[in-house]
């Protein structure tokens, strides 16, 4: 019987360890997902030439832009791990946070598994569970952005998106067996290798974390905490944060050669500078001057801690190294709260620079791979 349409109970969203993985064990199904889309681009060149109104031809030049992104709830650092971000568990460790989507490599493949209407695909269990059920693959897919949000009556969110080079789709026969998406890059070929998914998992149960409260983000900001500022942060005597925003953008260039049809890489265009934004209502002014915050030119490290639901736990960690301040705006209207935001920025490092960049911690039992 025809499907009539298609709803978030029926999809899950995997992750392959890297674009030629085919076994059960290099692909992880991410956890908390809200919203997942695709979509592919054609860049064609018109052939026209004297004689003829109408072109003769349009070919491709160019090797086609495959997009996908992607929302989830913030957990315990799994889902991050999982999307190739080196995420330390325990005590914060020196390395960088997107260490592993600088370093050249053949991308990574995601799969949109789609069961049948009215069931819940996490339900299904066994060898067996995805048999005969629909997916979508997006393949050599190369991670261009990563952004987190914390605010007020919100659970913190995080948001990625891919680049890639090719997409299909396909149904799993018995024991969970696909059609991988990934491609020679060099050559334009599909790879026509089988792969195999885990059977879903709804990730619930004792001492898995559903989702984060905004009621657990602290956010520490070291001598920024009102020496100079024309606003006081942090604390209960500064200003009182209503949001966090986080972006590391990865923006990517495809490098093409003659005898490829396809980018056979896309690297990334350095130098990457992450920025964190704030947002509060003011109740203090601090004493300053911005010509001395300008001699200064001050750096210090900021540090957005979310801890486990009615514990002392940390759930997940970002420390934002040698932050600047770029910006601070100031907006006050009658009936409104007079509000403060600010603007920090740092550079990523290589993946040993211990001073500079984006580190991560979080709480995962189980690595993904």
């Amino acid at each position: 019987m025809a499907r009539n349409r298609i709803i978030y109970q029926s999809e899950g969203v995997y992750i392959s360890k890297e674009a030629t993985s085919t076994g059960s064990g290099d692909h992880a199904q991410l956890s908390r997902v809200q919203s997942a889309n695709y979509n592919f681009n054609i860049a064609r060149q018109d052939v026209n030439q004297y004689g003829e109104l109408a072109r003769i031809d349009s070919i491709v030049l160019e090797s086609p832009t495959v997009s996908f992104d992607m929302s989830y709830y913030i957990t315990d650092g799994a889902n991050e791990a999982a999307l190739g971000f080196y995420v330390a568990t325990g005590a914060q460790a020196f390395s960088q946070f997107p260490s592993g989507h600088v370093q050249d490599g053949s991308g990574r493949n995601l799969y949109v598994v789609t069961s049948n209407e009215g069931t819940d695909l996490n339900n299904f269990s066994g060898a067996s569970s995805l048999s005969g059920k629909g997916c979508i693959g997006v393949g050599n897919a190369y991670l261009t952005d990563y952004s987190i949000e914390l605010a007020v009556g919100s659970i913190p969110t995080a948001t990625v998106s891919f680049e890639g080079s090719n997409m299909n789709a396909f149904t799993f026969s018995g024991t969970n067996s696909g059609t991988i998406a990934a491609i020679n890059q060099e050559s334009g070929t599909a790879l026509n290798s089988v792969i195999r998914l885990k059977e879903p998992d709804s990730f619930t149960g004792a001492g898995v974390v559903t989702a984060l409260r905004p009621g657990d983000v602290t956010i520490n900001f070291g001598t920024w905490s009102g020496s100079g500022l024309i606003s006081k942060l942090g604390g209960n005597d500064g200003a009182h944060l209503q949001s966090a925003s986080l972006s590391l953008p990865l923006g990517r260039t495809p490098i093409e050669r003659l005898g490829s049809k396809f980018a056979y890489a896309r690297t990334v265009d350095f130098p990457v500078t992450a920025t964190l934004t704030l947002n509060g209502v003011q109740n203090e002014v601090a004493g300053g001057n911005l010509v001395d915050l300008v001699n200064a030119n001050p750096k210090q490290d900021i540090i957005i801690s979310v801890k486990k639901p009615g514990t002392d736990t940390l759930a997940v960690q970002y420390v934002i190294k040698r932050a600047q301040l770029d910006s601070a705006s100031i907006s006050s209207s009658i009936g409104s709260n007079k509000t403060a935001d600010f603007t920090f920025s740092t550079q990523i490092g290589g993946a040993n620079d211990t001073d500079n960049g984006i580190q991560m911690s979080g709480s995962f039992a189980t690595a993904p791979f």
